[in-house]
């Protein structure tokens, strides 16, 4: 029996102080694994419908076989975990800009660690995504699913802004070959104004709300999976 709240590991992160913590639920003794940055809750496995939904969307609007996928944001693991439920992944990359997350499933402390860990698929890449999708692409993928921020309007950092921009959007589809599939996660309801940006680099493009059960309020929640297709050059 472990106390309601146990805290699994705590660092001093260059954003913040980052801890990743269980606690028992008191109705039915589930184990809840939640992840604070600094006083703000970051993610809950109560909540893992949407993440799991970016996966599932964004590899179904996605052609062939033998897909090369790239997840920015590693998180509790949840959509890159999905993702690797599709025969069709030949390789999954994640990127994290934390080391400690990073840590955390190469322990194993989590959930869906040990799936992601122990699949030869899968590589765990330190590094900033963002920076990474600046920068001339070294690798293009079939997928990029991204799940970072808050939102495009609500980032983690300022310097991720940029991503959300025309120019960013443009720098990004650098990453993914002809009919490559971008989809990203949103805690906001869908952006009329980011849907059309978005429309400019992947035409076609959909906003998909996705509704699950909140077991906090008795009622429902929604988050938002963007989904757009590069057409070729």
């Amino acid at each position: 029996m472990i106390a309601r709240f146990e805290e699994l590991d705590w660092q001093d992160t260059r954003m913040g102080e980052l801890t990743l913590r269980r606690r028992a639920d008191p109705e039915t003794q589930e184990m809840i694994y939640e992840v604070k940055l600094g006083d703000e809750y970051l993610m809950s496995s109560l909540f893992t419908v949407a993440e799991e939904e970016l996966a599932t969307l964004g590899l179904a609007a996605a052609t062939g076989d033998a897909l090369a996928v790239l997840v920015g944001g590693l998180g509790l693991g949840y959509t890159a975990a999905t993702a690797l439920e599709d025969d069709r992944v030949r390789s999954l990359v994640v990127i994290d800009a934390l080391r400690a997350v990073i840590g955390w499933h190469e322990r194993e402390l989590l959930p869906v660690s040990a799936a992601l860990v122990r699949d030869a698929r899968t590589a765990l890449r330190h590094a900033d995504f963002f920076a990474v999708m600046r920068a001339a692409p070294e690798v293009v993928y079939d997928v990029i699913l991204l799940d970072v921020d808050h939102s495009p309007r609500h980032t983690l950092d300022p310097s991720h802004a940029d991503l959300y921009t025309d120019a960013g959007l443009r720098a990004l589809a650098r990453h993914l070959r002809d009919d490559g599939v971008f989809a990203l996660w949103s805690d906001d309801p869908p952006d009329e104004e980011f849907t059309a940006r978005l429309e400019a680099v992947f035409p076609g493009c959909r906003a998909h709300e996705v509704v699950f059960a909140n077991r906090l309020t008795g009622g429902t929640s929604s988050n938002t999976v963007y989904v757009g297709v590069r057409r070729g050059r």
